[in-house]
């Protein structure tokens, strides 16, 4: 192995994959995992996949070395269809957000592609969003459209407590944002996504966890079509969410440095 490659070995074992919020990423990371190489098994499924860019270019992903200096991180992806990766846990989980919703990626790829290219690289508003989603975004994907007026309105007792099994039946929460991936391999109580709401049929939650991923990447890659801001999310502390995380009694959530109120308009 080179050399990085084999720093970044022992940094693996530092993942959890009996993590409740890994449940739907072990299948597609355990041949990753597997390989003496990450970064060459990463290519090999991308090239299974068929994975492209926005401009239909093959995806691949090469050492960070390869972006030039001058050259936005978005701008080569979009011009070229590598995604410079380093030995890290970041690039890590971003590599398997590709394998795991490769058209949400390209959508966000190609706004944040086409905003350089009319702005230049002074960060705008849509920029601003997609870079929240890319890193931190969770999909809650909900098919009780009370729970999801409970989310927007910060009715934490009532979406965690008082409907805690509804919220189990009918709420689905998948992680998207790679450094939101990157702060639970060490959980701390406050770690907060961005939600994107997805509100569903109640069958949608019966099907496969594959399925539903599938699924997924093309309902949320046309909604992110339609337009995309920062006010577009939701908070969500997420070990909040129904077994997520040990103790969580009326004292854990009664905790507003946490799970805080919604701000007067």
């Amino acid at each position: 192995m080179a050399d990085g490659v084999t720093a970044f070995v022992p940094m693996l074992g530092s993942i959890d994959w009996s993590a409740p919020w890994l449940s739907d990423l072990k299948a597609i990371a355990a041949p990753i995992l597997q390989a003496e190489n990450w970064r060459d098994a990463f290519n090999a499924a991308a090239r299974a996949q068929q994975l492209c860019n926005h401009r239909d270019l093959p995806l691949c992903f090469v050492a960070q070395e390869e972006l030039p200096a001058d050259m936005a991180y978005e701008e080569f992806i979009s011009a070229n269809g590598c995604v410079p990766t380093r030995d890290n846990l970041h690039d890590f989980f971003n590599a398997l957000v590709w394998l795991a919703y490769p058209h949400v990626k390209k959508r966000l790829n190609a706004l944040q592609a086409t905003e350089i290219q009319q702005s230049g690289l002074a960060r705008g508003r849509l920029r601003d969003a997609t870079t929240i989603f890319d890193e931190n975004a969770a999909l809650f994907v909900c098919a009780d459209p009370e729970l999801v007026a409970a989310l927007r309105a910060h009715r934490w007792d009532e979406l965690f407590i008082k409907r805690r099994a509804a919220f189990s039946d009918l709420c689905h929460v998948h992680l998207f944002g790679h450094a939101l991936m990157e702060k639970l391999t060490s959980p701390y109580k406050a770690i907060t996504a961005h939600t994107w709401i997805v509100e569903v049929e109640p069958a949608f939650l019966q099907l496969s966890a594959q399925a539903q991923r599938n699924n997924l990447d093309s309902i949320v890659s046309r909604q992110l079509a339609q337009g995309l801001t920062t006010s577009s999310f939701t908070p969500l502390p997420v070990l909040g969410i129904p077994d997520w995380w040990l103790q969580q009694d009326a004292a854990f959530y009664a905790d507003q440095s946490v799970f805080r109120p919604k701000r007067s308009a």
